[in-house]
């Protein structure tokens, strides 16, 4: 499913569950060894995923440990992220030549708790997000932005180092290309080849049981 979302130079893999118990390197496993095993599961699966991913890249495995605010300690000259929820988890990874940042977000299909939808959206999404709603009631638009609003921050921490707010960024859905922009409404990042990030473009995709976002921002030039 997400590979259809990512560009060619993105690498990719994904597991809809956990199946037999998958390979974690001492330092990963010191990082859940209290945990419960459900979570201890997720976190081997999601693991594996990305070390698949890499694998494509020709990366040999390697620990994938948290670092600031819990993005993945890449290794050098990777970027990527992570996600899992209720039955899934996937990894999308690239080398830094020819992507800048990667963000995936994958979430339940299913409307968001009373109240997070108001925590979470700016009133001019909460706007749109009525009206979507009303042209295509099928789709649960307020999870979508959720996890678009995750993408948008996997994308922007690991390349700036900032915070970034749910009231940050302002996510507009285009309902037939099946794509999302996301403005930001803080200061953007100056990249080294002389660009500026002030937003993100994204594409998502929703099945019956899964919404998935996904944000790649690709050097000039890249495949």
């Amino acid at each position: 499913m997400i590979e259809s979302l990512l560009p060619a130079s993105v690498r990719s893999a994904e597991s809809f569950g956990d199946g037999r118990p998958a390979h974690v390197f001492p330092e990963e496993e010191a990082l859940v060894a209290k945990a419960v095993p459900n979570r201890r599961r997720e976190f081997a699966t999601v693991r594996a995923c990305a070390r698949e991913a890499l694998g494509r890249l020709g990366v040999p495995a390697a620990p994938i440990l948290p670092g600031t605010r819990g993005a993945p300690g890449w290794p050098a000259g990777i970027v990527g992220s992570m996600t899992h929820c209720d039955g899934y988890r996937a990894a999308a990874v690239a080398r830094d030549r020819d992507c800048v940042a990667i963000g995936v977000d994958a979430e339940p299909h299913g409307p968001l708790p009373d109240g997070v939808l108001e925590a979470v959206a700016i009133p001019r999404e909460r706007s749109r997000i009525v009206r979507l709603a009303s042209e295509h009631p099928a789709m649960h638009w307020d999870r979508l932005l959720f996890s678009a609003k995750e993408s948008v921050y996997k994308a922007w921490f690991p390349l700036t180092g900032r915070p970034l707010g749910f009231e940050d960024a302002d996510i507009d859905f285009d309902p037939r290309a099946r794509s999302f922009t996301a403005r930001l409404l803080v200061p953007g990042h100056a990249l080294g080849d002389g660009r500026r990030v002030e937003g993100f473009q994204g594409r998502w995709l929703a099945g019956a049981e899964l919404v998935i976002t996904t944000i790649a921002l690709s050097v000039p030039g890249a495949a």
